[in-house]
């Protein structure tokens, strides 16, 4: 018997969208062990906004909004083209180069389906901070854009 985690596709089947480049995505990406904080801290931060950037100039991901927590990071995407599992594969590996991230295997996608559920996920990123604590407004965290 395998114990484990299921490795489940990212990619939206051709038959369920039209346009698959269009479909916004939220994402979220674990680091490894959880609990410590290895993304809320300047450089980490650097480093994500700095691949976001590039990525998003050379036409690869489109990003909505991102915010990193201590342990994990969350955001909504768009994959102009496709290739999601590749794109964040490539991201999480620069990321942990420059940055010494240890990244948990694989991560997790929810298609958005409606504009009320992306407005309920932007707003549960925006909130993570404040549930957690580490700071009173949303506008005080500095891991996010």
């Amino acid at each position: 018997m395998n114990i484990g985690r299921k490795h489940l596709p990212h990619e939206v089947p051709p038959e369920i969208s039209s346009s698959p480049e269009l479909e916004v995505f939220f994402i979220t990406i674990c680091c490894l062990p959880r609990g410590v904080n290895q993304l809320a801290c300047e450089n980490a931060w650097q480093v994500i906004d700095e691949t976001l950037r590039h990525r998003e100039a050379l036409g690869e991901i489109q990003v909505g909004m991102a915010l990193a927590m201590p342990d994990h990071l969350h955001g909504l995407f768009s994959f102009p083209g496709g290739e999601m599992g590749k794109r964040i594969s490539s991201m999480k590996e620069w990321v942990a180069k420059k940055a010494e991230v240890r990244w948990q295997r694989d991560f997790f996608d929810h298609r958005i389906r409606s504009w009320e559920s992306g407005a309920e996920k932007a707003e549960y990123i925006r909130m993570n901070p404040v549930r957690a604590g580490l700071v009173a407004q949303t506008e005080d965290w500095p891991f996010q854009r």
